[in-house]
């Protein structure tokens, strides 16, 4: 893991979850949030913007380390809506959390 950049900064997690409003995948806004990596550390991911979302404690358990899209079809559910939504989230933090350009 130390191998790898991890940049994500308690401002960018606090309104990732703002945005979310729950549990990425279950939807369940009754528990504690974890960071999961939609791409698992394991296999290359890292604790950024684009690849952390806000996770229930039973969902980032049972995820482990596994591809996202087949656990969510394995866990039945819906991988559209996590993929539609971790989109839009991404792009709309990524514009607001932009690094303005030193040329420009």
């Amino acid at each position: 893991m130390a191998q790898n950049t991890h940049d994500l900064s308690a401002e960018q997690w606090e309104a990732m979850t703002a945005e979310w409003r729950g549990c990425a995948y279950c939807g369940a806004i009754d528990r504690a949030l974890q960071k999961d990596c939609v791409q698992p550390v394991s296999r290359g991911g890292r604790y950024t913007l684009g690849n952390v979302v806000p996770a229930c404690g039973a969902c980032n358990a049972s995820k482990s380390n596994d591809e996202v899209t087949s656990w969510l079809r394995r866990k039945k559910l819906d991988e559209r809506a996590f993929l539609i939504r971790h989109h839009e989230i991404g792009a709309l933090l990524t514009a607001r959390f932009a690094v303005p350009d030193a040329a420009g």
